[in-house]
């Protein structure tokens, strides 16, 4: 089997060098300065525990390889480059299984309209990509937890032999039935991205904050009858495999959204994170102004490329108050 890393970031990055390391086939879909300093370099993983730097094989696009039986590809971009990256990819490869390593619930969705094998992934991991070539793993336990199953529902032979190489290479992966209602507690997790990203972490009413966001998230949820893994079975499933620790004495400095944006890269996730919740308010009645203020927030701030932590978290909860009183008028 050889895996295609499409999205070499901070979780594609971490992975591929894991699975290279492992004695997996790995090849990497990289883009701009990021490819260049592979290419020269090698990609480099640093870990609290040291640093790896591994060559591998790099392109620019999905087009550039010669796809071959036993291929998977692996799917770590963001969910904005999600439809152009199928199409490309059903041109060239097919038949390819797509394994949807990435945050959001849509991606699964997308790749199922183009592609008969899709597998999602639901990821944890502490990592981040700032620089050119070096992608950082932040936890001294098990870097991530990666568990794996067909979408929308089942495990196959294909599930296993992943999440059989994923643990090779060092993760805690396992074989899940249900993988959706573990992407959907994921995505409530997930609606806290735009208010970090917009308020620094360590704005003192970020908790709040999140608890709104993720309170909208949990009645649209409970509105639309998804079932979702509970608190409680998300913690058993963390317990302590995670131990996010410093790297040189640096820590990790924020989530996805937050690298986006002090990346500049001019797009931001979050359509498909706190959006998918403001769209089920909107199908099923259940007020949202906290996660519409977050998405626009977030999306207005990619696109003038400003840096993360611009805004405090009280003015953005009294925004949406505000809406909320407006609305009900």
């Amino acid at each position: 089997m050889r895996y295609v890393v499409i999205g070499a970031g901070a979780i594609g990055g971490t992975i591929g060098v894991r699975l290279a390391r492992a004695g997996r086939s790995v090849v990497l879909v990289a883009r701009g300065a990021h490819l260049e300093a592979i290419r020269s370099d090698g990609l480099r993983l640093d870990e609290p525990g040291g640093s790896h730097t591994v060559r591998l094989p790099a392109v620019a696009a999905v087009g550039d390889l010669d796809w071959a039986d036993g291929d998977v590809a692996l799917l770590c971009t963001k969910t904005q480059d999600t439809p152009p990256l199928l199409e490309a990819l059903s041109a060239v490869a097919p038949s390819v299984p797509v394994v949807c390593v990435q945050n959001g619930v849509a991606n699964e969705r997308l790749a199922a309209e183009r592609f008969a094998d899709v597998l999602g992934v639901c990821v944890m991991m502490p990592a981040e990509h700032l620089t050119p070539g070096r992608v950082a793993s932040f936890s001294a336990g098990v870097p991530g937890l990666l568990d794996i199953g067909r979408y929308p529902s089942g495990v196959d032979a294909l599930t296993e032999e992943i999440a059989d190489d994923l643990t090779a290479a060092g993760f805690s992966a396992r074989p899940t039935a249900s993988i959706m209602r573990w992407k959907y507690s994921k995505l409530l997790g997930n609606l806290g991205n735009a208010a970090e990203a917009a308020c620094g972490f360590d704005d003192p009413d970020l908790p709040a904050l999140y608890r709104a966001a993720r309170d909208e998230g949990t009645r649209c949820l409970d509105a639309a009858g998804i079932d979702v893994a509970s608190p409680d079975e998300d913690r058993e499933r963390r317990g302590t495999l995670l131990d996010v620790q410093p790297i040189d004495g640096a820590a990790r400095q924020g989530g996805s959204t937050w690298q986006s944006l002090q990346r500049g890269i001019g797009s931001v996730e979050v359509a498909y994170l706190n959006g998918e919740i403001v769209a089920l308010g909107e199908r099923h009645g259940v007020p949202t102004p906290v996660n519409t203020l977050l998405l626009a927030t977030a999306e207005r701030m990619a696109a003038a490329r400003e840096a993360p932590g611009r805004y405090r978290a009280a003015d953005l909860l009294a925004a949406a108050g505000s809406r909320t009183a407006q609305g009900s008028a």
